[in-house]
């Protein structure tokens, strides 16, 4: 991928976090469901951790007029699973989600697939082995978004078929 090329990628990603992190909050703020306040907050945490390890890459590309040699960054893990799996046995006492918490997690189902892809195209179209590891590491966790906000939106449509999946239940005769 040509150097130019690769800083407009870099410049798309960051306002795409950006984005994506302010939707995050305003959701997190807006709706009155605790899974769902707890779900957007964690991504708009781990939103900005992307977005500041996009900035310094950009700073050091910045600063050296060419794309780094080496991308030694590092991005801390996804708790989003986290999330579910820790409100579970309270989710029947929670406020019911509504038309837009649905409308929500769709839009943001929408952006971690989006993320995703973009992601792992940028990781296809470069060589160096650590920039590679970075983009896939990148798209991995925009993966686990979009999983676990598909996790959610199912939770908040049918709790019933929801929980008899997860926790593996079978009806006897």
């Amino acid at each position: 991928m040509a150097e130019r090329k690769r800083l407009n990628a870099l410049e798309t990603a960051l306002f795409n976090e950006e984005q994506e992190r302010a939707f995050y909050l305003k959701q997190a703020e807006r709706t009155r469901n605790e899974l769902g306040k707890a779900m957007f907050k964690q991504i708009a945490d781990e939103e900005l951790e992307h977005y500041e390890r996009l900035m310094e890459l950009q700073e050091k590309w910045k600063k050296d007029e060419k794309w780094p040699e080496t991308v030694p960054l590092t991005v801390k893990g996804t708790k989003v699973k986290d999330v579910l799996r820790g409100m579970i046995d309270s989710v029947e006492k929670m406020a019911p989600g509504d038309d837009d918490d649905l409308k929500a997690l769709q839009e943001a189902i929408a952006f971690e697939a989006n993320g995703a892809t973009y992601y792992a195209r940028l990781r296809d179209q470069v060589s160096d082995p650590k920039e590679k590891a970075f983009f896939n590491l990148l798209a991995d966790m925009e993966h686990e978004h979009y999983v676990s906000l598909k996790d959610t939106e199912e939770l908040m449509r049918d709790p019933a078929s929801w929980f008899r999946v997860k926790e593996r239940h079978t009806l006897d005769g």
